[in-house]
């Protein structure tokens, strides 16, 4: 091992001292994210006055140029890298099997003269081809939500019209065992569908899909998560989830879903089935994707919903990293259309064609008037205070049997057994409240789809099984909207209990189910019974309408998990039509967001965390302005030259790992003192040269390649970049060369040795990008900044006290 690099390694394991590994075992069950000692600067910079602080700052540090032999000087541009095992549920490192996307154009020799061939007309048939796009996302959107929604109702009436049967006819005849057999084994099936899918066939399809898509748009590569395998298990995965009557819903993956389309359709081929339609080539890079993905989300949310306006602003709040007017109005554009197909399909379903009465998969009913007065304001606050402490706790629940998971339910078989287990709980406990807690009420208009008599009077049916015989979409829309006295007190609370802890051990299993009907079907629940108690207390009050707290109650308890605001805001609005009750929800939704921000992060940030992904918030950590550019950069830095050897390169690609290529000038002799790796020129990228390699741009072979270059060649590529062992390269041409001034880009964003880390932070987050080298005075490359080494400086807040963190970067999880 080089000795420098030897002394790197013991330095990175003494500064992990102080650095807390959290993990499950430790059993206080107080926190999840435990307060560490506030960061201060590695090298203590800020001590040294300007004079010497170049000696300090700059280490001899040797030239790995040609020491692809020297793999550990190389490699370990990571002095931080972690090479111990992470704890399973540790949240306080950044895994290195995450890497970025390329959100920067690479405004190279190559865009120049396509850009100047083409001319203005093609800029015109670009954005003309873009609404086009938008709109074929729209509508693909609202054609999958359909399907998932009209299979869903059909498979679900099948079900619940069977198990009704049954229990009405044992009820009689005493074989009430039977109808709980077949309410688990009609459970089990889906189940256990949709589990072996997620399990063996596309695993990145468990869940919402939420996380996924909030990275992907923030700049970090998932892979595998906007792939047409994954939109397939995805769809069939989700109904297999309700019908399955687990504690998800829909409308999650339906984000995720839209999010795959957009990706998809843009991109004119699919590499899945090895098809190349040649059309929309010129979206084939990641900015442009990044846009269209981001449209996809919203129109997921539209699809969800039924409302537009709020997809857009949750593509904003949750997603987008880069959001400009045009693309806000494009977004919008599409979520109508989604809404607008999704309506009309949906109407003609019902037998309303014309009637566009179902905007969205979550119909949850018109709110006609919600009047509220102001002495219930305290009260609202009160509601938004309880969901954010109720959705902490469920946070954390959740974590922690993640954490169980992560260490003991590793093996795919295990994960399918699991998710059996669930759906056996789920039937169990159902089958057990019907059959103990006897909540007879008597039959109305339309109480429920399948009312279930058991031990009630005739003319009466049990209310319990109004909860539990019918999808969460159409429980919530119950206890939106049914009369008072619809549910007993006792029967709600003991509901909310079970189905609270369902939701959490549902959430996080190896099924494509989402969280925000399951987060609705609770909070409504505990708000119908605050507001079935304050209607008995004050029974002349008419403002006290128990299904207008019920709303509240289910904004308070998803707000308190997820920690979404005006999104959700608008989300709720819009799909209860209740524009004027829009100042009671966000004051819900902000004391849930700041009570639950109190205790830990947002699921989905928890979960981010879980998974290592370097996710970069939208400010940087405060107080941070003592950490400098030198501080956190990787170095040493692997650079190339304008020209060179064809072997070197080949060889120098096998060695590392890395995706960004200083090219630079070789230092003068006045500079050597200074120790740096030359003046820059430009960046290259990995994927760039793997595709030079696969074409043979070589100086030798100039007469062939010089004609048809153009920028094709690379997004041809596009997005699944040959490997460097499947570039095959002769002995003989190993001794070419390339001239790499054509495809660098030779204006790459760089930052001075002495700025600090929030300004490195803001052009990683607002530019998007994935390598930014750091130079000195005279423009001489003395180290690079990656995602990774901006996102291992977190900042932590714990019960009204927050500080600093640096996290570990390691490769074993």
């Amino acid at each position: 091992m080089n000795p420098s690099t030897q002394t790197s390694a013991e330095n990175n394991r003494g500064d992990n001292d102080s650095i807390d590994v959290y993990n499950c075992d430790e059993g206080d069950g107080e926190r999840l994210i435990k307060p560490r000692t506030i960061l201060e600067p590695r090298n203590n910079f800020a001590s040294y006055s300007n004079e010497n602080i170049d000696s300090v700052r700059f280490p001899h540090i040797a030239n790995v140029n040609t020491a692809c032999s020297d793999i550990e000087a190389i490699s370990g541009h990571s002095r931080r890298l972690y090479i111990r095992d992470i704890t399973p549920g540790a949240t306080n490192f950044i895994s290195t099997n995450y890497e970025s996307l390329d959100y920067d154009p690479c405004e190279n020799y190559l865009l120049q003269d396509e850009e100047r061939k083409r001319g203005y007309k093609f800029i015109v048939r670009k954005n003309f081809a873009r609404w086009f796009i938008f709109l074929l996302i729209g509508i693909c959107t609202a054609l999958i939500a359909c399907f998932v929604d009209i299979l869903i109702e059909e498979l679900c009436s099948l079900k619940y019209g069977w198990l009704k049967k049954y229990v009405d006819q044992c009820v009689i005849e005493g074989c009430l065992w039977l109808p709980c057999m077949m309410w688990i084994m009609l459970n089990m099936v889906p189940v256990l569908i949709g589990a072996i899918l997620v399990s063996y066939v596309e695993p990145v399809a468990a869940g919402s899909g939420i996380p996924q898509v909030k990275c992907y748009l923030n700049g970090v590569k998932i892979p595998r998560v906007v792939r047409i395998k994954t939109l397939a298990v995805k769809t069939i995965g989700v109904i297999c989830t309700v019908v399955g009557g687990l504690a998800g819903g829909k409308e999650g993956p339906m984000i995720h879903s839209g999010a795959v389309v957009a990706a998809g359709i843009s991109q004119g081929k699919s590499t899945t089935f090895k098809k190349d339609l040649k059309i929309f080539e010129y979206f084939r890079e990641d900015h442009e994707k990044r846009d269209f993905v981001s449209g996809g989300a919203a129109c997921g949310v539209s699809a969800a919903f039924g409302a537009p306006i709020g997809g857009v602003l949750f593509s904003i709040e949750e997603g987008t990293s880069f959001f400009n007017q045009s693309l806000t109005w494009r977004t919008f554009f599409a979520s109508m259309i989604t809404t607008f197909t999704l309506n009309v399909i949906l109407s003609a379903y019902h037998g309303h064609l014309g009637d566009l009465s179902y905007p969205g998969l979550l119909n949850l009913g018109k709110f006609d008037s919600i009047p509220y007065q102001i002495y219930e304001i305290p009260l609202f606050m009160m509601m938004g205070t309880f969901g954010g402490l109720l959705g902490a706790l469920w946070n954390h629940v959740n974590y922690k049997i993640t954490c169980f998971r992560l260490r003991f339910v590793t093996q795919k078989w295990q994960k399918v057994i699991e998710a059996l287990l669930v759906a056996i709980l789920s039937a169990t406990m159902g089958s057990l409240m019907i059959y103990f807690v006897n909540d007879c009420k008597p039959l109305g208009n339309d109480p429920t789809k399948f009312p279930v008599q058991m031990y009630c009077e005739e003319g009466q049916y049990n209310a319990v099984a109004s909860l539990w015989f019918q999808t969460p979409e159409s429980s919530v829309r119950s206890l939106f909207h049914d009369p008072k006295g619809a549910h007993d007190d006792l029967t709600l609370a003991i509901f909310v209990v079970l189905y609270f802890f369902l939701a959490a051990a549902t959430f996080g299993l190896s099924m494509s189910s989402g969280l925000f009907i399951p987060s609705l079907l609770i909070g409504s629940a505990w708000g119908r019974l605050i507001g079935s108690g304050l209607a008995k207390l004050c029974p002349t009050c008419e403002v006290l309408d128990p299904g207008k707290y019920a709303l509240l109650g289910a904004a308070a308890q998803l707000g308190g998990v997820v920690r979404m605001t005006i999104s959700l805001t608008a989300i709720l609005i819009e799909a209860t039509q209740g524009i004027y009750f829009g100042l009671p929800v966000i004051i819900v939704l902000i004391m849930a967001k700041w009570v639950g921000d109190f205790f830990n992060e947002g699921i989905y940030e928890i979960h981010i965390q879980m998974a290592g992904i370097p996710l970069l918030p939208w400010e940087s950590p405060p107080l941070s302005n003592n950490i400098y550019a030198t501080e956190i950069m990787s170095h040493p830095v692997v650079t190339l030259k304008t020209v060179e050897n064809v072997g070197h390169i080949a060889e120098l690609l096998k060695c590392v790992t890395f995706n960004g290529f200083p090219v630079v000038d070789p230092p003068s002799s006045d500079e050597a003192e200074i120790n740096s790796y030359g003046r820059l020129r430009g960046l290259i990228l990995r994927s760039q040269l793997i595709v030079l390699l696969k074409n043979k741009v070589f100086n030798e072979y100039a007469e062939f390649w010089e004609k048809s270059l153009s920028i094709k060649m690379f997004r041809n590529e596009y997005p699944r970049y040959p490997t460097i062992e499947q570039v095959d390269i002769t002995d003989e041409e190993k001794t070419y060369t390339i001239d790499l001034r054509h495809f660098i880009n030779p204006s790459p964003y760089t930052i001075q040795h002495s700025a600090t880390l929030p300004r490195a932070f803001r052009l990683f987050r607002a530019l998007g990008l994935r390598h930014v080298p750091v130079v000195n005075d005279t423009n001489e490359v003395i180290g690079i900044i990656t995602r990774k080494d901006v996102a291992r400086f977190r900042i932590w807040k714990h019960r009204g006290r927050m500080g600093l963190d640096e996290l570990l970067i390691s490769n074993k999880i």
